[in-house]
């Protein structure tokens, strides 16, 4: 019973919380629980097929791929794809991180996984082509440009700031997920 309430901690004092603000204040604790459940359908729907790609990518594409095109030497050839990747990809960023897990079991270059993940939250497609058409080319390449430029000088500096012990137990982790 102990390992039950220590386990779901959070969620138990988040729902002690929604019940004391819905007791003082009933409107604003159900638009909070409307959000909640509004956040749990949309995350409930997202999910799934993100789990079911990285189920066929991690059975499908043999580890020696991922090292050759987005491992440790694979240059701009692998921050293209990590960019690409990163892009490309629909869904919230809560999606990106068990993709990032599973890049780091494959041996994707630790900046690579910085790199796309930054490009996930950052650089989506249908947003550049909604600023481009609703903004101006101006606008929209200035910020693209300026978002790329900062997603590298980040994922460097995050790469120089992490020692390798630590960067050895992260992804260690990542290769013991199920």
């Amino acid at each position: 019973m102990k390992n039950i309430i220590l386990r779901y901690r959070f969620f138990l004092v988040m729902a002690a919380v929604t019940i004391g603000l819905s007791i003082i204040n009933p409107l604003a604790g159900e638009k909070a629980v409307d959000m909640t459940l509004f956040s749990f359908k949309e995350m409930i729907s997202v999910l799934p097929p993100i789990f079911i790609l990285l189920g066929l990518l991690d059975v499908w594409v043999p580890r020696e791929t991922m090292i050759r095109y987005m491992g440790e030497g694979s240059g701009a050839k692998g921050i293209l794809l990590a960019i690409f990747l990163g892009s490309a990809a629909a869904g919230p960023l809560y999606g990106a991180f068990p993709m990032a897990a599973v890049f780091m079991k494959k041996g994707v270059k630790f900046t690579n996984v910085l790199i796309f993940l930054g490009a996930w939250s950052t650089t989506k497609i249908p947003m550049f082509l909604f600023e481009l058409s609703a903004l101006g080319a101006r606008f929209a390449i200035t910020r693209l440009i300026a978002s790329m430029a900062g997603i590298f000088v980040i994922a460097h500096l995050v790469d120089k700031a992490v020692d390798k012990k630590e960067k050895t137990v992260v992804y260690k982790n990542a290769s013991e997920m199920n």
